[in-house]
């Protein structure tokens, strides 16, 4: 920021001008949502991307707050910039672009040791591309940090011709996961037998479930027995749980329907909490003059979507399997909380 403030006096600015030019912008070549508009972090409610980008918003806040004190406590630290303290200096809104174009330097190095395996590389992320015929990476070499492709290039050409943001969608939608996390409730009286037995079989009284796509059905059933355990309510039925080996509890009609249908009600209620549909996702990306955030944004929730309806599928698909559709679900006064 101070460094911005002396304009083409530093030394800096060139590099300063071309980091504004980015705004933290990554492989897809679309800015930081931490520098979206309000109307434009609409485009991913329901994902629980948009309140991790507000969480990290308020840290950045107070971070900023913060500052004046630094300058108070260590102001050998700012002897070189003789301006007004930090907050008086520059506004949040300046603060915040600081702060996304160093976080946007960030990268992961290839083949170095644990503690080299981060740097700050100006402009670097934008560089690295992916395509499934030509690969780019940055790595450290004798205390630099070197972009490393896979083959000989005239300047910038590589670069160019790997980039395509068609393959790099295709490897988010293969890294892409969903999360679910799992509470044991801490109001169930029986609480501290049901932590020591989700403890025995490798998970926490607040378990996170990974769901990747295309392998929703294998997340639902590693999701089920953790879930029936809050269903149990007898003393006798949890003493049995405790004594057996492995996640036994025992299962009933009414359980298994009560446990499923709490599963198909979650997946309901997040799909419910965006503002389009699959269908209308479809509409939007086949414009070709859709706004590149938008576009972004209307990728990731897609893929969030066709998840939840995954998993959905394969809840709804147990739940017909059921021998009994005419038993009614179990009563649960201390079921498992799902986020």
């Amino acid at each position: 920021m101070y460094e911005k403030k002396q304009g083409k006096k530093s030394f800096w600015y060139p590099y300063i001008r071309e980091l504004d030019r980015q705004r933290g912008r990554g492989q897809l070549a679309v800015e930081s949502p931490l520098l979206w508009s309000e109307e434009e972090l609409a485009y991913l409610t329901g994902s629980p991307t948009k309140a991790e980008v507000l969480e990290r918003a308020e840290g950045i806040k107070r971070e900023y707050n913060e500052l004046d004190t630094v300058w108070f406590m260590a102001g050998s630290l700012f002897q070189q910039y003789p301006y007004d303290i930090p907050t008086e200096a520059f506004p949040f809104e300046i603060f915040k672009q600081a702060f996304v174009a160093v976080q946007s330097c960030v990268v992961h190095l290839q083949k170095v040791p644990l503690a080299q395996r981060f740097a700050l590389v100006p402009l670097g992320p934008p560089l690295l591309a992916y395509r499934s015929n030509c690969k780019a990476m940055l790595s450290a070499v004798n205390g630099a940090v070197e972009l490393v492709v896979d083959r000989a290039c005239v300047d910038h050409s590589l670069i160019q011709n790997c980039s395509s943001t068609t393959d790099l969608l295709m490897m988010i939608i293969l890294m892409i996961a969903w999360f679910v996390e799992a509470a044991l409730n801490t109001e169930d009286p029986q609480y501290q037998d049901k932590r020591l037995v989700v403890q025995r079989n490798g998970k926490l009284s607040v378990q996170v479930f990974h769901v990747y796509a295309g392998k929703e059905k294998e997340a639902v059933s590693d999701m089920l027995p953790y879930l029936r355990l809050g269903y149990v309510s007898d003393p006798s039925e949890m003493q049995s749980v405790l004594s057996s080996q492995g996640p036994v509890c025992p299962v009933s009609p009414c359980m298994e329907r009560a446990v499923l249908a709490q599963l198909a009600d979650y997946f309901n209620r997040r799909l419910a909490g965006y503002l389009t549909t699959l269908n209308e996702d479809e509409s939007l990306l086949s414009d070709p003059n859709l706004n590149p955030r938008r576009r972004v944004a209307t990728e990731l929730v897609r893929l969030e979507k066709k998840i939840l309806h995954a998993c959905l599928q394969a809840t709804t698909e147990l739940i017909d399997e059921l021998p009994d559709h005419t038993v009614s679900p179990c009563p649960a006064p201390y079921a498992l909380l799902l986020k």
